[in-house]
């Protein structure tokens, strides 16, 4: 399950920012900062996501949250907010929304990266959980997603379309006759299911239409909804004219689980629409793994392990899946692809062993979970078109109570921050648990401002891995104008300023100071030679 407050991109909340061709912060990448002045030829992104380069944004939630934080909070934020995740819009008039989505997706375009895309407005999103809010109708989300397809425009874009909007349904009817949980008395039981694939329709037509955009469905995760049942949700959702779906958000499932989960989806698809129209029944899932390989005997698949096609324990093997898909499938391809969140999966999910009954909420803030692979469009699994941080790593799940009355986690022993807020003891956890491990960034800025509205100087002081001579880049706020450095060279190019100079002596003097005209402030981040560093 998806939880993050009712909000809008943290630059629609009364502040407006120049982001110029350079805004990405690329962790170890050498960063082309400010490479689109004017007149200049904007580089192309690509036709699609799979093999594009991510746009990380440099006024990122991540990075908004380390400002009020000190010491390795602080620093753990600012590694985070170096690596790409995606930008969610969750509220706003279409007019809002689509200014948000413009605001990032022009950034992103003048770098030539692809900007990855969060739309979660549903009405009653969440079943009025962790998560609760969303547009008030049809007609209102209809149009709010216009809006904010008019914010894409022709430019390159990756849209994940409303997580949980397929696996939370209101008052749905499964394949198998049974009423789901989520059965709200707001909602009209009779139309609430053909509602939800109308918005969901639209969404996928209206994105789509894009030249250069890319649009993505709720899949769930392999610990979710069997196969059969998404596969047909994923249908009349309008998946065969989308670009695939996505698995796992907000979730700790292992990625190779996903990866077959998301696998026989796919085949699962195939096979209802090209061999047995709407034979949904003999797609074989997770929760029984027998097949022809495994002479028909089989059991359902653990979460809290590894799945491989020559696993010695039954319950992580797969081969009876696959040879069923294998054997109903003739040789009509799979061809759906498919993309799987890894912000929180890299040692898997939380294994609570029963306790706290059916209240565990192993979704809700896991202790000690590690950051997955980093994001990658070059997966090398031929239906993965990526791996995204879709859930932004560091956001609480939630207040988690696990059954008990609250306030404190009992697992925890402290009161977790609320959905979508700053969580550092589990982003510490994320950084430190990570696999593949994650360093840390290894140098520093300090940045010391003394001036007022109308203008101020800046120190500048370098530490950690510098070179002899180096390039410093950082974006600043709209109405900021550096007009000179000291003992370096500056240039600002559409609200990114780069500074050129040479590590100072020994002595007390700074390795530069700046001079600027506009409210002084401190850059969320600094770029030293394309690598980003803590400030």
């Amino acid at each position: 399950m998806t939880h993050l407050p009712d909000r809008l991109h943290p630059r629609s909340r009364g502040r407006t920012w120049a982001l110029g061709a350079a805004a990405a912060l690329a962790i170890g990448l050498a960063v082309p900062w400010g490479s689109s002045a004017a007149g200049a030829e904007e580089p192309d992104a690509g036709p699609g996501l799979a093999g594009s380069e991510l746009y990380v944004d440099p006024w990122s939630t991540t990075l908004e949250a380390a400002q009020s934080l000190t010491g390795q909070a602080r620093d753990d934020a600012q590694l985070l907010g170096s690596i790409p995740s995606a930008d969610w819009f969750t509220s706003g008039t279409p007019a809002e929304v689509e200014a948000a989505v413009d605001d990032i997706v022009t950034a992103a375009a003048a770098q030539g990266r692809m900007p990855v895309l969060v739309a979660y407005n549903l009405p009653f999103r969440d079943c009025a959980q962790y998560s609760a809010g969303g547009a008030a109708d049809t007609a209102a989300y209809t149009a709010w997603i216009d809006g904010f397809a008019a914010g894409i425009g022709d430019r390159a874009a990756t849209v994940i379309l409303e997580p949980d909007g397929l696996g939370i349904i209101p008052h749905y009817v499964t394949l198998t006759g049974e009423h789901e949980w989520c059965q709200p008395a707001e909602v009209p039981a009779e139309t609430a299911a053909s509602d939800r694939f109308a918005q969901l329709n639209h969404a996928v037509d209206a994105i789509g239409a894009l030249p250069a955009a890319s649009v993505y469905l709720d899949g769930t995760s392999s610990a979710w909804l069997n196969v059969g049942e998404i596969s047909d949700r994923l249908i009349k959702a309008g998946v065969q004219r989308a670009d695939g779906f996505f698995l796992n958000a907000s979730n700790y499932q292992f990625t190779a689980n996903n990866t077959a989960f998301g696998t026989w989806i796919s085949q699962c698809l195939a096979y209802v629409t090209e061999v047995t129209p709407g034979d949904f029944g003999s797609c074989g899932n997770q929760y029984w793994n027998g097949g022809p390989a495994t002479d028909w005997q089989g059991v359902g698949m653990s979460p809290y392990g590894e799945w491989t096609a020559d696993a010695a324990d039954p319950a992580l093997n797969t081969s009876g899946v696959d040879s069923r898909y294998a054997a109903i499938l003739g040789g009509v391809e799979a061809d759906t692809h498919f993309v799987i969140d890894t912000s929180r999966n890299g040692i898997g999910p939380w294994n609570h062993e029963g306790r706290y009954g059916d209240t565990h909420e192993d979704w809700c803030n896991p202790p000690d979970r590690g950051l997955g692979a980093r994001p990658d469009t070059t997966t090398g699994a031929a239906l993965v078109d990526a791996y995204l941080w879709i859930k932004v790593p560091g956001e609480s799940d939630g207040k988690c109570y696990r059954g008990t009355a609250g306030p404190l986690d009992p697992e925890r022993g402290m009161e977790d921050p609320a959905a979508g807020q700053w969580f550092a003891e589990q982003a510490r956890e994320l950084i430190a648990l990570a696999n593949p491990p994650i360093a840390p960034l290894d140098c520093h800025v300090a940045w010391a401002a003394d001036g007022d509205e109308d203008g101020f100087s800046a120190t500048i002081r370098l530490s950690g891995v510098v070179p002899d001579r180096w390039t410093l880049a950082f974006a600043v706020p709209d109405g900021q104008t550096v007009t000179k450095a000291t003992r370096a060279a500056v240039v600002q190019t559409d609200g990114v300023v780069t500074v050129t100079g040479a590590t100072k002596k020994a002595g007390k003097a700074p390795d530069t100071v700046i001079h600027a005209t506009g409210t002084a402030s401190t850059p969320w981040q600094f770029l030293l030679d394309g690598r980003a560093c803590t400030s």
